[in-house]
């Protein structure tokens, strides 16, 4: 071997250092053992997880709450296929992850080779894009190209698929090979604008509208944008509402915020209503945002601004489309509106919008404060409210937490300090998320990670929280502990009525006590006056994770993520949550 010679794991790893990447989560197999040892040596911050799909999604939330590039890795076969439901997470959320899969000596490839599979027909449209890595000497260059895919347009999860005699062998690798372009350590990598002729007639559309309103989804986030929605609505007195994902495009606490609208809101789909032009901003517009494709109703004026071109017309045709980056976007139609008088002929508009929020929360003040025993989920959210920092990260797991949570959880300040996984709504992402989100907090200096999660979801992860306790990763997990599967159970009560339940039933279980045997703390809450106390000890805890079982309502009439629990008609056909 000469001296400059190296094992294509060692080149990877070589890679990964100088791509500054930050932790990453996997579970290692022969394939990729000498990237291990690489890593080892190089003090790369590696994890090992209990279950890949859990290292994709704390990646994913890792990625979430800085930018940066998430970074999982996985054995052949069951390895790479377990982590397909989260790569999907990523994919549709728009999250940058490079997933680094080992596969089968390629001499021997297609001769029954222990867990080989055809893992990249399974794993292509998972992901933005597969790479394959065929000549040891091309690492490099793949390693570069996987970065730059992941962060570039709509950002998004690569594979890189890397053979075991790839990853065993050695090659005379040059030191200048090993140079990346540091834009591609984040994303969005970089950053367009729509063509002049749209932006100028975005801006006479919007300097003529009475009753302008922001619809925000998840893109905001993606591109860094919340400060450049928070500066237009205050330059324009626009107000703004926001998606589950789109959560904290402005402070819920700020003026001009509207909170959630779709298929859950508080004022804004009233709002929606009554506005002449809808300013759509990174959102997709899907099921949940337009309530089943009813909000905004026909007719309306929509501007859409997305940084995907064929997110523009799937669901309603928009007056005007305009292709680009929302930070970039936003601050150019800030600028150009700047002296056209939208901020006073707005001012009457604006002032309503507190408000009516005021309203709300007057209206359904018994919920968010109410005394029950087991308790309302509307008062385990309130609390929260009370007790979290402007600085806090709450992760939503799927279905019932994150509906529950981007309903009635206010973020203090903009950005992205709610992470729910909406991208594919998989249940299951509440402790990894947690663990991907507090290494993430830990990195750029935010305050406490609470996730929020099922006992249905939990159960699911339950392994991880040996990972959250070996890394001494003091995050806060509550169990939303209605010993059931709540979401299904709620519709099947809308749907078939009192007592027709089935497959929706989970054991009574004291989490509090199981989590003890991980050396977490564990806190049982079975009454509302004990949740803020429980989240004072477990926010007051620093080297390891807390779980608060929280018993919450069996009643399944009040399970569904809303605070006013209204009885809803169900016709045939219909989905109403």
């Amino acid at each position: 071997m000469t001296t400059n010679e190296m094992t294509g794991g060692e080149a990877l790893a070589r890679m990964l250092q100088a791509f500054e990447t930050g932790p990453m989560f996997g579970m290692g197999g022969f394939q990729l053992l000498p990237f291990y040892d690489a890593a080892r040596r190089l003090g790369l911050k590696h994890y090992l997880i209990n279950d890949e799909r859990c290292g994709a999604f704390a990646a994913d939330a890792y990625a979430k709450v800085t930018g940066r590039v998430g970074v999982v890795d996985a054995t052949l076969g069951p390895g790479a296929t377990n982590l397909v439901t989260a790569l999907v997470e990523s994919l549709n959320a728009g999250i940058p992850i490079v997933a680094i899969v080992g596969d089968s000596h390629r001499l021997h490839s297609w001769k029954n080779m222990t867990q080989e599979s055809r893992q990249l027909d399974i794993l292509r449209p998972a992901v933005k894009e597969v790479l394959r890595v065929e000549y040891i000497e091309r690492i490099p260059e793949l390693v570069r190209r996987a970065f730059a895919v992941a962060t570039s347009g709509r950002p998004g999860p690569v594979v890189l698929d890397v053979p075991e005699d790839i990853c065993h062998g050695t090659y005379g690798f040059d030191e200048e090979e090993f140079v990346v372009d540091p834009i591609h350590r984040a994303a969005p990598a970089l950053r367009s604008r729509p063509d002049a002729t749209a932006l100028d007639t975005a801006v006479d559309m919007l300097a003529s509208a009475e009753r302008p309103l922001m619809l925000c989804g998840g893109g905001v986030h993606i591109s860094r944008a919340a400060d450049s929605v928070t500066a237009f609505a205050e330059a324009t007195n626009m107000p703004v509402a926001h998606t589950m994902s789109g959560k904290g495009a402005i402070a819920c606490t700020h003026p001009l915020s509207a909170g959630l609208f779709g298929r859950y809101d508080r004022i804004a789909n009233t709002l929606i209503d009554e506005a002449d032009v809808l300013f759509v901003v990174g959102c997709k517009l899907g099921e949940i945002a337009t309530k089943r494709y009813t909000v905004p109703p026909k007719g309306k004026t929509v501007i859409h601004l997305d940084i995907v071109a064929e997110e523009m017309g799937r669901t309603l045709m928009p007056a005007l489309s305009l292709w680009g980056d929302a930070k970039a976007t936003l601050d150019e139609l800030r600028n150009a509106l700047a002296g056209r008088g939208l901020k006073e002929k707005l001012a009457d508009w604006a002032a309503d919008v507190p408000k009516r929020m005021a309203a709300w929360r007057q209206d359904v003040d018994g919920r968010l404060n109410d005394d029950a025993s087991p308790i309302n989920m509307a008062r385990l959210l309130n609390e929260l409210n009370k007790a979290l920092p402007a600085d806090a990260t709450l992760v939503a797991d799927g279905g019932f937490a994150a509906h529950w949570g981007g309903l009635v959880y206010d973020t203090k300040q903009a950005g992205r300090g709610f992470v729910p996984d909406r991208g594919f709504a998989s249940i299951g992402y509440g402790v990894p998320g947690g663990i991907g989100a507090a290494l993430g907090a830990q990195h750029d200096g935010l305050g406490p990670v609470v996730a929020l999660t099922g006992d249905g979801g939990f159960n699911m992860v339950l392994g991880e929280l040996e990972t959250a306790r070996r890394l001494g990763l003091a995050f806060t997990v509550i169990v939303v502990n209605n010993a059931a599967s709540g979401y299904v159970k709620a519709l099947q009560h809308l749907m078939y009525g009192e007592g027709n339940y089935q497959s929706s039933d989970l054991a009574e279980t004291n989490y509090a006590e199981v989590v003890s045997a991980f050396g977490c703390q564990g806190i049982r809450v079975e009454t509302p006056d004990e949740i803020a106390p429980a989240l004072a000890k477990a926010l007051a805890e620093t080297g390891r994770p807390t779980v608060l079982d929280v018993v919450v309502t069996r009643d399944p009439a009040k399970m569904l993520p809303a605070v006013d629990n209204r009885t809803v008609q169900v016709k045939k056909g219909d989905r109403v949550a």
